[in-house]
């Protein structure tokens, strides 16, 4: 995949993490934000499980091989998930990915400098601290009232 194709796809990520938390408190008003994180999960697992049969790549029977920590990523998005749905209502679309864009930076920058789950390691340096800094104040402003 060519690294344009790539920027653009990850634009469209962005913008589907900007409505999801919406669409999902939404639903929440009729089922309930666990249901509603339940039936997002749902419906997101089978469109992936289809989409996965058909590419024809990988291998899902692997998974039973995986350690159980690289399994927990689905217990932090449905976690996640679950928070954004509690949250829009009440601090507003904005306010949320505000906080969750931050607080991932500011998570990755630490994973970063430690190199964790095996991934190669890049120091913390003054621009990047600066960068997440300058977000956090971003993000003040963004959620004062």
């Amino acid at each position: 995949m060519s690294n344009p194709v790539l920027i653009v796809l990850m634009i469209a990520g962005g913008v589907a993490v900007a409505l999801q938390p919406s669409i999902n408190a939404r639903l929440a008003e009729k089922t309930g934000y666990l249901q509603a994180a339940t039936v997002s999960f749902a419906v997101g697992t089978l469109v992936l499980f289809f989409i996965s049969l058909a590419s024809q790549q990988g291998s899902l029977r692997k998974a039973t091989e995986a350690d159980w920590w690289q399994l927990s990523g689905g217990l932090f998005g449905a976690f996640f998930v679950t928070m954004t749905i509690i949250g829009v209502p009440r601090i507003g679309t904005t306010a949320v990915l505000a906080l969750t864009i931050v607080s991932q930076l500011i998570a990755g920058l630490v994973m970063d400098h430690y190199g964790v789950f095996g991934m190669r390691g890049i120091p913390v340096d003054f621009k990047r601290m600066l960068g997440v800094v300058l977000l956090l104040v971003g993000v003040a402003l963004i959620c004062r009232r």
